[in-house]
């Protein structure tokens, strides 16, 4: 059984009657002792708790290339539930984080030498910055989970550690208006965390600030890049019946070889935008102008249009270059705008914005250009 596969019994069934409000849910974790991360377990006041190692194994980083390449990503999850580092007591610290193993893996290795517990949230195994966002790291859901874990027994200073990045979905006030346990924002990166905890819980300013560099930005690509597998099918499939159904129109033989060669140089102009659009778009994206991250890829899809079209020069008709200049930033615009529940460079306010108006036209010039396109083969 992998570490993504849990069926395993309850841990504990036992109802508290904690200061926390809201629905009493037990915690069902899967078979954990299983798992390659899980070393054994402690006893607690509230009962046998998993511990979890620092290092990481060959198999959680498989796991983790696996997932940034798009394979088994939504089911890339750990039980949510509480979990011990090193030999933590009641004066421990707490750290909350979401259930999508990718970022449990990214806390857990910086934890070496220290003593805390970890509370894992059910983010439905999406990441901590996009669960705050679609609601799953929430107020709502930490309030659960603490109630579900009995924390209020076991953990005398009633303090979580929460990632910043949550904070778009989890209210401070509320978590401890109602279960009395204070909040602290802890550092964007959890490489920052065990000097975070030796100051005291305190961030400097270095800690608060997200950088989304270059490195940040590329390990994004290779799961847009699978994502494209099934749409490039396709395409690849609408174009070689464009060709099929051009030689039959035209009366002449059919040869599979040479459908196949012009299918595939039909395809070049678009390929290389689907690569633009999920690569060179988030490798540029500081240096060319303006907010709008589908405004990004429309400039980069243009040059190219253009370059495309001026090498080509006279072999090109009409229609076939209005096809290349409606459908290649159109492609570069959309996966430039994927990129916008990744990046410090816009809001969710601005996305929405942005959304709102990209969309509508993506779709439009998108019909213009399979239309133009068509009519290229036949005219």
């Amino acid at each position: 059984m992998s570490e993504e596969q849990f069926n395993l019994p309850m841990v504990d069934n036992h109802q508290s009657d904690s200061c926390c409000t809201g629905e009493e849910a037990a915690l069902s974790y899967g078979n954990a002792a299983e798992a390659n991360w899980v070393t054994g377990q402690i006893e607690t006041a509230v009962g046998p708790v998993y511990c979890i190692a620092t290092t990481l194994k060959r198999r959680d980083m498989l796991g983790s290339i696996k997932a940034r390449w798009g394979v088994g990503r939504m089911s890339y999850t750990v039980p949510p539930g509480l979990y011990a580092v090193g030999n933590p007591d009641q004066s421990s610290p707490v750290l909350v984080s979401a259930n999508y193993k990718l970022s449990f893996d990214s806390l857990r290795r910086e934890l070496s030498g220290l003593n805390l517990w970890i509370l894992v949230l059910d983010t439905k195994g999406i990441n901590v910055w996009c669960a705050a966002g679609k609601g799953t790291f929430s107020t709502e859901e930490v309030v659960r989970m603490v109630n579900a874990a009995r924390l209020p027994e076991m953990a005398s200073k009633k303090t979580l550690i929460i990632p910043q990045l949550s904070a778009p979905g989890v209210s401070a006030f509320e978590v401890k208006r109602r279960c009395g346990f204070k909040v602290i924002f802890g550092p964007v990166r959890a490489a920052d965390i065990p000097a975070f905890l030796k100051a005291g819980n305190r961030a400097d300013p270095a800690m608060r600030r997200t950088h989304f560099n270059l490195l940040d930005r590329l390990i994004l690509t290779p799961v847009e890049l699978t994502a494209l597998a099934k749409p490039l099918a396709a395409f690849i499939l609408f174009l070689f019946l464009l060709n099929l159904v051009s030689v039959l129109f035209a009366g002449n033989a059919i040869q599979t070889a040479s459908l196949v060669s012009q299918t595939l140089s039909d395809l070049a102009p678009f390929l290389a935008a689907m690569l633009i659009g999920a690569v060179f778009v988030p490798t540029l994206l500081p240096y060319i102008p303006g907010r709008a991250l589908s405004w990004k890829g429309l400039v980069l899809g243009l040059i190219w249009a253009a370059t495309y079209s001026r090498l080509l020069g006279s072999e090109a008709g009409l229609l076939q270059t209005a096809s290349y200049f409606l459908i290649i930033p159109v492609i570069t615009a959309f996966l430039g705008m994927n990129f916008t529940g990744a990046t410090t460079y816009t809001s969710l306010s601005g996305v929405v914005k942005e959304m709102k108006v990209a969309l509508p036209l993506i779709v439009a010039a998108a019909g213009l250009g399979l239309i133009a396109l068509v009519a290229a083969y036949f005219i």
